[in-house]
């Protein structure tokens, strides 16, 4: 008898936005930590921000694939993740750039604007993701 390997079961709505909450709380950690980090370096603030995004979301896509939506990959699933990424890299930086142009010089105007940029790329990704790169 062969052992054949199944496709896992696709998770429920419910029990994805969970995995997918933790898995972007994880990463928002890395993401503003690594932009933090480089603040703190001197680098500037729309370079850095590049930065900790291609970092933090790497680590979402990685986490995600795997355990919230049970994918195993492919080319297919790659392509969708670069386009989904790009788009997404655009908001975000883009969203946190107009946020610091928006928001009054404050103790909390840098990590307003992070917030407000990774929530919008957040909801973008978890919608594009389950409805589009992992759907089966």
């Amino acid at each position: 008898m062969t052992a054949v390997e199944a496709e896992p079961v696709k998770l429920r709505l419910g029990n994805q936005l969970g995995r997918f909450v933790l898995v972007g709380g994880f990463s928002f950690l890395v993401d503003y930590g690594i932009y933090q980090a480089l603040l703190a370096g001197g680098v500037w603030v729309h370079l850095a921000k590049a930065i900790s995004f291609v970092v933090g979301t790497t680590t979402a896509y990685l986490l995600n694939r795997r355990w919230t939506f049970r994918a195993s990959g492919g080319s297919a699933q790659f392509a969708g993740f670069l386009l989904l990424y790009g788009t997404t890299f655009v908001v975000n930086v883009g969203m946190n750039a107009l946020m610091l142009h928006l928001l009054a010089p404050s103790r909390w105007e840098i990590t307003a604007a992070f917030v407000v940029a990774q929530g919008t790329a957040t909801t973008i990704n978890f919608l594009v993701q389950r409805l589009v790169i992992f759907r089966r």
